[in-house]
């Protein structure tokens, strides 16, 4: 299920933020004073648990608005439009730098001081309320990379409760510590001290983001078909990236901020042999494997120039008009593959679904597939206008026509979605959005071609 994933996403965004400086070093200091501004440990535990609610309250309130100002259908958009992958791209580049150690990234301290002394001006709930929101924006330079991402990622769902659902797992996961040392002061007596372990969190966060720009990058790149970072380009620089990890995991590479490492831990050696198989697990990708673990994130396997693999489905057309006039032509039904080039869940059903021999052979065999990017920037060579809510719209590129189409045909704004038509554009059955299950797909594809035949 969708929310279940995007809270699952934003739990363990919450848990890898906790790692990071700037939440790490706050757990003992928020605790103690807990402890040490009320006398009786009852209290401060509620007070511990009040501040934790806070936290929790805080982002959830931060993805309702998002979702509120925008909307499901805005945030969708947003997410597969390419100026704003772009943006995102020189963001968490330069997230990455900071966290690499060129530069500190932190918000005004006018903001912080502000809130602290609110904080020590004021008693009970509100106190503890304001001291939650110091640590949001204390946090903002360690956790703003991770949340950006993950709303992102909830907005692709094209869920109205996706921000705020992500949101409320990552709060919850960043919470939990603060609570459970207050109601257990002793283990704070046991948690690994602040030191260059952190800062080794910290730059591996910069890899990791460094990576993750590169998808967004892609997204945009194949939006505007500048052909700059098609799939082999994107999986050398994978393979950098991950493999100087792993080096830098092993202590053979040090950064400005870093410790010297005496030894290599056990932890440390079993994440850099993971960051190692991940990079040798991608080079077959650049003869043409399909590499269906990072599938979601690469560029198609169409922008390959040496493919040696054969495996992939491609659609016939990529003109709704002229699809059509062939389907009825050849007497096929046809199958409209809302798709984008930002769409994580579209990439993920094409390496997991299409591939199946019998889903791939109905495709191409039995049904004209015609595919239609909903966030191509390629211009119509005439602007179109169209009334939609009472509203003159134009539509200048050809993802705003086909994203026109299926919001005002199929009453639908969210990719991937599929839907079966007869050759006079009526649908054969209901519609398929994002499910990887490959038996619900091939009952969807027969029920479509059984309609049809009985139509005939």
């Amino acid at each position: 299920m969708a929310w279940l994933y995007i809270f699952l996403a934003g739990f363990a965004g919450g848990l890898l933020a906790l790692l990071t400086p700037c939440v790490w070093p706050m757990i003992p200091m928020t605790v103690s004073f807990f402890l040490k501004r009320n006398k009786q440990r009852r209290k401060a535990i509620q007070s511990a648990l009040a501040y934790g609610l806070s936290i929790i309250v805080i982002y959830l309130i931060l993805g309702l608005l998002i979702t509120g100002i925008f909307g499901a259908s805005a945030l969708n958009d947003l997410s597969t439009n390419a100026i704003f992958n772009i943006l995102f791209f020189l963001l968490l580049v330069l997230f990455a730098v900071s966290f690499f150690g060129a530069f500190e990234l932190v918000l005004p301290s006018s903001w912080t001081n502000k809130l602290d002394s609110k904080a020590d001006s004021t008693t009970g709930i509100i106190s503890i309320f304001f001291m939650a929101f110091t640590l949001v924006l204390v946090s903002f330079s360690c956790t703003g990379p991770i949340i950006g991402t993950l709303l992102v990622e909830a907005a692709s769902q094209g869920s109205v409760t996706g921000p705020a659902i992500g949101m409320f797992g990552f709060a919850l996961a960043l919470s939990i510590p603060f609570s459970l040392f207050a109601i257990f002061p002793t283990w704070l007596q046991s948690m690994p001290k602040s030191g260059g372990w952190l800062n080794s969190v910290k730059v591996t966060l910069g890899f990791l983001e460094l990576a993750l720009a590169l998808k967004f990058l892609s997204v945009a790149d194949l939006a505007y078909g500048w052909r700059i970072l098609d799939r082999e380009v994107f999986l050398v620089l994978w393979i950098v990236i991950f493999a100087l990890l792993g080096i830098y995991l092993l202590g053979k590479l040090k950064l400005k901020h870093d410790s010297d490492l005496d030894y290599v831990s056990v932890p440390r050696l079993f994440f850099a042999i993971i960051s190692f198989a991940f990079a040798v697990y991608m080079v077959p990708g650049l003869w043409g494997a399909p590499l269906k673990a990072i599938s979601a994130f690469a560029p198609p396997l169409y922008t390959q120039d040496f493919n040696l693999y054969k495996g992939e489905v491609h659609a016939a057309f990529d003109d709704y008009e002229a699809g059509m006039a062939y389907a009825e032509k050849v007497g096929k039904p046809v199958m409209i593959d809302f798709s984008g080039f930002g769409c994580v869940n579209c990439r993920k059903m094409e390496a997991a679904v299409w591939i199946d021999p019998k889903v791939k052979n109905m495709l191409e065999n039995d049904y004209v597939l015609i595919t239609l990017m909903v966030d191509d920037k390629a211009s119509l060579p005439k602007t179109l206008e169209i009334k939609e809510h009472g509203k003159t719209r134009k539509l200048r590129t050809i993802g705003d026509k086909w994203s026109y189409l299926q919001r005002s045909k199929f009453g639908a704004n969210a990719q991937p979605f599929y839907v079966l038509l007869d050759n006079e554009g009526k649908p054969l059955g209901p519609s398929y959005a994002y499910d990887e299950n490959v038996d619900n797909y091939l009952k969807f594809l027969k029920n479509g071609l059984a309609n049809y035949k009985n139509k005939q």
